[in-house]
């Protein structure tokens, strides 16, 4: 048996095409949308997934997360989308952790009751009180760990024991630990879906979204998602597949950053919380170390004064308030303007998000010079 590669090797020439005509050290880039057919042979189309650039990057994908088969699509949310609804008809049900992207909230509060889906929101961690949710309709358990904004982390084993206990598919959304510090299929979760626009993209410049899975489940999305549309333009496949060369340096760099990062703002005084997995503090900080190999580049925290949010923004220099994540510049947000602006104010309470909350995406900047920043920033205010 062929010894596994590790991470960067995979990162770097996993899902690359050879260039056997120049022999050039990147893969060639194919912008066709009209290809010769032959008897017996798939008919190329991007909308099919087909393409060339389109299956090595799948390729790439498949193998830092440890699954047979992935796919590429023009979004995060076309990701989900296509993720639940390859599987789910009228009358279904869906279990949902309620900690979730404001978009897939968004997206299930607007979208399900169109098509007579039911779904519920467990406010828990606990795998019990998603026990108490299942019904006899059930077909999906949705989780998102880390947990956008808030870095909630749930038991990955114990989802997937529930989900097949009951024959349910379990999804997850594996954005804010890139499969360099997590790969959930390693643990039983049947499907890991990614906004790509984050990390695997890496430099907020590409949008686009990835599912990973069994060759049997990216084959039944496929199936659906070549009526839905959503596929990824080749130019920006190969974009993407040039940027996650380098995910694992940027990753490493990014999660080394955010854990002293995050350390600093627990001793601010301005400070009311910080959320973290990597801080001894956070409540799952034992089962983040447990299936987690770093603790990423996402952290979020509260200022004590929720007025002086903007004003606490304003005044950085170096860190960017920008409404995304994931890339080489630190960014700073707050979530109930940005990412759950589409979710009521009395829903985003609900589930634990205050206006003084921010949510920081930390960059591969030198650490000294974000300290530095975030000091004159807290002085001024």
């Amino acid at each position: 048996m062929e010894k596994k590669k590790g991470l960067n090797t995979r990162s770097v020439h996993d899902g690359e095409l050879i260039d056997d005509l120049y022999e050039g050290a990147v893969s060639p880039i194919y912008l066709s949308t009209a290809y010769n057919y032959s008897e017996g042979d798939d008919d190329k189309y991007p909308r099919y997934f087909n393409t060339p650039n389109q299956l090595a990057l799948s390729n790439k994908i498949a193998s830092l997360e440890n699954c047979e088969k992935g796919l590429v699509f023009g979004s995060g949310i076309a990701a989900i989308f296509a993720s639940m609804f390859s599987f789910l008809k009228s009358g279904d049900h869906v279990v949902f952790q309620s900690s979730l992207y404001g978009g897939t909230i968004n997206m299930v509060v607007k979208e399900f009751k169109k098509f007579n889906i039911e779904y519920s929101l467990v406010e828990s961690l606990e795998i019990n009180d998603y026990q108490k949710e299942i019904k006899s309709n059930t077909k999906i358990i949705y989780v998102e760990t880390p947990s956008n904004p808030l870095l909630q982390v749930i038991d990955l084993k114990e989802v997937s024991v529930l989900a097949k206990k009951h024959k349910l598919l379990s999804i997850i959304d594996n954005t804010f630990a890139s499969p360099i510090n997590q790969n959930p299929s390693d643990f039983g979760i049947d499907i890991v879906v990614h906004s790509a626009t984050k990390y695997l993209g890496g430099h907020s410049d590409i949008l686009a979204g990835a599912i990973a899975s069994s060759k049997t489940i990216i084959d039944k999305i496929v199936s659906s998602s070549i009526n839905y549309g959503g596929n990824l333009s080749e130019h920006t496949v190969w974009l993407l597949e040039r940027s996650m060369k380098t995910l694992c340096i940027r990753v490493n760099a990014q999660s080394e950053n955010a854990l002293r990062i995050a350390n600093f703002l627990e001793k601010n005084k301005n400070v009311s919380i910080v959320n973290y997995p990597g801080l001894q503090s956070h409540p799952q900080y034992d089962l983040s170390k447990k299936q987690m190999r770093g603790f990423g580049g996402m952290l979020s925290f509260a200022l004590k004064d929720e007025k002086k949010v903007n004003q606490f923004t304003r005044f950085l220099k170096i860190i960017k308030p920008a409404g995304s994540l994931g890339g080489v510049e630190s960014t700073i947000t707050s979530p109930a303007l940005t990412s759950h602006a589409k979710i009521s104010k009395e829903q985003r309470e609900k589930f634990g998000i205050s206006e003084g909350l921010l949510r920081f995406s930390v960059g591969i900047e030198d650490y000294q010079d974000l300290e530095d920043d975030l000091t004159q920033a807290f002085n001024k205010i």
